[in-house]
């Protein structure tokens, strides 16, 4: 019988979203559970966004601006960028995926760390490229020096996430100027900077301002996390004009919905709550690495909006610990646990979880 799909795709895992909370709480019998598994913000929406999106669906029978016109030029206002170089998209992973579109013919590379974003591979396979996973560091971070090493005639693309995910770790701007000077010009290097608004570490670059001028380099940003609308999917890229054109060819259609454009920039003028949000979130980040390290000591530093546990081969059965408990954490077999920074009553609820955890395993 001959396949309707391609057999490569076998061997790919599929992206593990967090699990539901009612079901957890469901089978445990509990009236409500908590989800630390998914990276999202625990405030709910910014001021102004609700209201923007209820004024949006009255004109949801019509097709949003394909040009993305208003969210891009307020986007290029904030951020000091001409809003030619700015791609939108359905979050930053979906331009991840246009990016290896836009860069890759079939068995040309894909550089990226491991562990890193879960996405990373699924995105190289969809484009039939070879993923080059190289190895992060004993203290979880990427091996710049590595990466650039791996790169070859084949490298068209290399991910760089900073912060990353799942482990926290970041890398210096010294790192990163010599990882840039390193790798050959004609290979676009992507800096994936989801998280960036949680980053307290002046040494951790803000790539748009160091390296924005840079004509193979390309900053994704999105609005999932800090901003608040992971459930409305909004990501946006900044690079050369003449990147951003050949990206733009790949984007599906009107894939930043009208509802998800009003939101993102009613979203965009709620700058100041979003940093006095963040900065729950880091004083949390802080108490909650402190807290675990008694119990794990080798907890590594975290500059984005959750934590790693660096538990090898301990990590599915704590994860499972943990939502016996009420607690949904993300596993990653083998390697590691991560898990959201919640609000303080979550974090309680996950530490007093983890300690028991680590006492069962």
């Amino acid at each position: 019988m001959s396949r309707l799909t391609r057999s490569d795709l076998d061997a790919l895992p599929g992206y593990v979203p967090g699990r539901n909370v009612a079901d957890l709480a469901r089978d445990l019998g509990i009236p409500e559970a908590i989800k630390l598994a998914s990276n999202e913000v625990p405030f709910g929406p910014l001021p102004g966004v609700p209201e923007a999106i209820a004024e949006a669906v009255t004109t949801s029978h019509r097709y949003p601006d394909m040009g993305v016109t208003v969210l891009r030029d307020k986007l290029a206002a904030r951020y000091g960028v001409d809003p030619d170089r700015i791609v939108t998209g359905c979050g930053s992973v979906a331009l991840a995926e246009h990016l290896a579109k836009a860069t890759c013919f079939p068995g040309d590379e894909i550089v990226y760390a491991w562990r890193s974003f879960e996405a990373y591979p699924i995105i190289a396979a969809g484009v039939g490229a070879t993923s080059v996973r190289v190895p992060n560091t004993p203290g979880h971070g990427h091996h710049l020096s590595a990466m650039a090493a791996a790169v070859t005639d084949r490298t068209r693309l290399v991910l760089v996430c900073n912060p990353n995910n799942p482990t926290g770790t970041s890398v210096t701007r010294a790192d990163l100027d010599r990882f840039l000077d390193d790798v050959p010009s004609d290979v676009l290097v992507v800096l994936d900077e989801a998280y960036r608004e949680f980053v307290t570490d002046a040494q951790v670059p803000d790539a748009l301002a160091a390296y924005g001028d840079r004509p193979n380099v390309v900053v994704l940003r999105t609005l999932s996390k800090a901003w608040g609308l992971a459930g409305l999917r909004v990501g946006f890229l900044v690079a050369q004009p003449e990147v951003a054109t050949a990206i733009r060819k790949v984007v599906t259609p009107f894939s930043t919905s009208l509802v998800a454009q009003a939101a993102a920039i009613a979203a965009l003028d709620a700058g100041a709550e979003v940093e006095r949000r963040c900065a729950i979130v880091v004083a949390e980040r802080n108490r909650v690495t402190e807290a675990l390290r008694k119990l794990l000591p080798d907890v590594p530093a975290s500059q984005a909006n959750f934590v790693w546990l660096p538990l090898g081969d301990r990590a599915a059965a704590f994860g499972a610990a943990c939502e016996s408990r009420g607690v949904i954490v993300r596993p990653f077999p083998g390697d590691g646990v991560r898990v959201t920074i919640g609000t303080p009553e979550e974090n309680d609820a996950f530490l007093a979880a983890a300690e028991a955890a680590l006492g069962q395993i």
